[in-house]
């Protein structure tokens, strides 16, 4: 039987993009959709100002949505993915927890907290279990776990293939898709024949989150990762699909055919949603690119390419679909986490 799950926030952009990856999905139903109060009583079709690239799923389209708070949600429902606004649900989302709802969000508040397990299930799946610590600490019958920011597991999942060489230093430079500012984000006027060389707090996101996942979690608290994070980010006008500098420094000897076999041997996971490969090299230097590359393995693959010797050590490009991989897939993935180790 399938797990009913709901989507907090559901009219957003992110929102959208989780009904199109739930609605096929072999295991999860979705029963409850909620948003703001002025979406609340309405049909999810004339509330959603429907943008995705595929309709609206009619099984879909004429649920009711609620509004976002605990009493609105049945009871019968198992998890919840959230895609709320940070400030939203840094106030709202606790109280799904203590209300006994296990929630997979992506909304960026509570990422670096203590007993808040960050994942990347092909990177850091052990971490999940960060959430027996949570529900002693806070008394929670439900439960939070995190996806990053759609820039940090851009690159993350590269680093930890290559973590077998020791990680000392890593600088980033992003060029980011309009698409991860949502829909309103970044007007024309600002984005069309030029770049924004500046995301706010984003740069910090990278360096801190990182460090998070690719650190040791014993049972009991989790240990930071200790290596040197710099990023510098960049609003680009690509629609979909984060492209990333790295310049890596490694403690051993890091040949760029070394890099290579180790990305392409990195693992996926036995969960839906994970491709396989996770990552896909490419020899050719002009790869990847935004619009060739970004819907690789669904969306949720990590292309890498332009491995070469630096004056820095390595350096190479990475590029991942920041509203799949990075945003709606990333938490789909996780409530696919979440349901293989009996969380729900």
């Amino acid at each position: 039987m399938a797990v009913r799950v709901g989507i907090l926030g559901a009219t957003g952009a992110v929102g959208q993009r989780l009904i199109q990856l739930l609605e096929p999905h072999p295991d999860f139903d979705i029963a409850a959709l909620t948003a703001s109060e002025s979406s609340a009583g309405k049909s999810y079709r004339e509330a959603a100002k429907w943008r995705a690239d595929s309709p609206i799923p009619a099984n879909v389209a004429d649920i009711t949505v609620g509004p976002t708070e605990p009493d609105a949600v049945p009871s019968d429902v198992d998890l919840l993915f959230s895609s709320l606004p940070s400030s939203v649900g840094a106030a709202v989302e606790p109280d799904f927890c203590e209300a006994g709802y296990v929630v997979s969000s992506n909304s960026s508040n509570a990422r670096m907290a203590e007993d808040v397990p960050l994942v990347i299930p092909e990177v850091n799946a052990d971490h999940i279990d960060l959430l027996e610590v949570q529900r002693d600490d806070r008394g929670w019958d439900g439960a939070l776990v995190k996806n990053p920011n759609c820039s940090t597991i851009t690159f993350v999942p590269t680093l930890a293939a290559l973590a077998e060489f020791g990680l000392e230093k890593v600088h980033v430079a992003t060029l980011q898709a309009v698409s991860g500012a949502g829909y309103d984000g970044v007007t024309s006027m600002e984005i069309i024949d030029n770049a924004i060389p500046h995301i706010g707090s984003e740069e910090e996101k990278l360096e801190t989150e990182s460090k998070k996942l690719l650190g040791e979690f014993d049972g009991a608290s989790l240990q930071q990762n200790d290596v040197a994070v710099a990023a510098s980010c960049n609003r680009i006008p690509t629609i979909d699909g984060h492209l990333e500098n790295v310049w890596l420094e490694a403690a051993d000897e890091l040949t760029p055919e070394d890099a290579a076999k180790a990305l392409e041997a990195y693992p996926s996971v036995d969960l839906p949603s994970s491709p396989d490969p996770l990552i896909h090299v490419f020899e050719d230097l002009e790869r990847p690119q935004p619009r060739l590359d970004r819907n690789l393995g669904g969306g949720m693959a990590v292309s890498v390419g332009g491995i070469r010797e630096s004056t820095f050590g390595l350096q190479y490009n990475c590029l991942a679909h920041n509203t799949i991989r990075g945003a709606a897939g990333a938490s789909v993935l996780n409530g696919e986490l979440l349901l293989e180790n009996g969380y729900l």
